[in-house]
């Protein structure tokens, strides 16, 4: 599987808008979502490690893609510790998002040149964060905060690259209301690859509706 620097990592972010994210105990089921996801045109994909034995979920994945998604830039998510951080880098994880704001988890990703994502809630954390090198900063909840606070950020910090996630929903008028205020990229988890979605395995679904995702953020970037 390609290995991809950390300013190739942002960059897809920026070109793609879109980072689809998920969580589930059986590698197959997974796999498959992902493979689903990278067919409607995604590139990056946050496997978000929240149950015991995910690591080992996450080997099984990293294998699946370097056959069947050789481009898929695959990262790892609910990271909160510097240890957690290091082992998944170690298993091929190309990029870290965190849901707190960790200097520890920043030390880790820029001694290997991984891109970290960590959540921040502040102008003050993001800032932080910002100083420790974060390329883009994941907002999150992002449904709590909504398009009017990256709005605001954005006027005294127009530098600051911003992903909400938590909440962000695969409508037109959702993704134009976050893109409008001013994000670089959404991550979408649950509302994009819903429970019913999983439970009738319908992945051609899911790739229509990713694909319908990314044209558009495609149509509203122009």
């Amino acid at each position: 599987m390609k290995t991809f620097t950390r300013i190739e990592v942002a960059n897809t972010m920026k070109d793609t808008g879109l980072v689809p994210l998920f969580y589930h105990e059986d590698a197959e089921i997974v796999s498959q979502v992902v493979k689903a996801c990278y067919d409607g045109g995604a590139r990056l994909f946050e496997f978000t490690a929240r149950g015991a034995f995910a690591h080992e979920v996450f080997s099984e994945l990293r294998k699946f893609c370097s056959e069947h998604c050789p481009e898929m830039i695959l990262g790892v998510g609910s990271v909160t510790d510097a240890a957690a951080a290091s082992l998944y880098m170690q298993m091929g994880a190309q990029f870290i998002v965190t849901p707190v704001f960790r200097e520890d988890i920043a030390i880790v990703c820029n001694r290997r040149k991984v891109l970290w994502s960590p959540g921040c809630g502040t102008l003050t954390e993001i800032s932080k964060a910002e100083e420790l090198g974060c390329e883009i900063v994941k907002l999150f909840p992002g449904d709590i905060y909504g398009p009017s606070f990256v709005k605001a950020i954005k006027g005294p910090c127009p530098w600051t690259s911003i992903m909400p996630t938590g909440g962000v929903e695969p409508t037109e008028e959702n993704i134009t209301a976050w893109f409008h205020a001013g994000v670089t990229c959404v991550g979408m988890g649950s509302k994009l690859i819903t429970k019913e979605l999983i439970k009738n395995k319908d992945f051609k679904l899911l790739t229509a509706n990713v694909q319908n995702a990314i044209n558009i953020i495609k149509s509203i970037k122009g």
